[in-house]
């Protein structure tokens, strides 16, 4: 792809961007002391609406996000290694049903459960991956407030499933003890090659992982309106 047709993509892009917030609620369950206590006010049901709403404006900016990143930074070659082995995701070893049958076997406190640990198992790294890519040469405005509105957005996404949580459940969050398995920032600098492949492919974990909490909440929803048809 040409300079000129990555640049017209990316105003594409923009221009779209502000539709992706304008039907957005806000999801700010913090208060000035810091306690959740915005949402506990609200119905369950409205909440679980407000809570995927705001998973699938995530999950849509994460696929844009890849995808910019992909046309500036990639040579075609590469991009289809993005998946090899070499570059496993962080959230692999995380007890997480991926086929589809276990997904429909676990409990709506599993569900939940898992959300969570996605989240938190993604705070840490988004918060670096920002950092890095501040580093880069001529890296567009665009790709570093879209990277820092997934990370603030993830944060608030986290305040709703936690408050769901103690709604639907009537616990506390569970500790996950996954929130700091998040990248390992070497003491040497990477090869540059290397350093942006590593990059990329976190962001192709994470627009998979966003994919995952997106459809997690869904069957929760369901759930709560169809519980025996929900496929």
């Amino acid at each position: 792809m040409t300079t000129t047709s990555v640049i017209q993509w990316g105003l594409w892009v923009l221009l779209l961007w502000p539709q992706h917030l304008a039907g957005s609620t806000p999801l700010d369950c913090r208060d000035d002391q810091g306690n959740l206590s915005r949402c506990t006010s609200i119905p369950q049901e409205k909440l679980l609406d407000r809570v995927i709403h705001h998973a699938e404006l995530i999950y849509r900016v994460s696929e844009e996000l890849s995808s910019l990143f992909e046309e500036l930074f990639i040579p075609f070659p590469f991009r289809l290694q993005s998946n090899q082995a070499a570059y496993s995701c962080i959230t692999k070893a995380l007890p997480i049903p991926s086929s589809k049958s276990e997904v429909q076997q676990i409990s709506d406190k599993w569900l939940l459960h898992s959300v969570l640990m996605l989240i938190q198992s993604w705070t840490e790294p988004l918060v670096y991956l920002q950092m890095t890519m501040e580093r880069y040469d001529h890296a567009p405005d665009m790709l570093l407030n879209k990277t820092k509105w997934v990370s603030e957005k993830l944060s608030s996404l986290e305040q709703g499933v936690v408050v769901l949580i103690k709604k639907m459940l009537d616990e506390d969050t569970l500790a996950t003890g996954y929130s700091e398995q998040g990248v390992v920032q070497n003491e040497v600098e990477p090869e540059v090659l290397e350093s942006v492949l590593r990059d990329y492919t976190q962001l192709s974990c994470f627009k998979k992982d966003a994919h995952k909490m997106e459809t997690f909440l869904k069957l929760l929803k369901c759930r709560q309106t169809d519980k025996y048809n929900c496929a």
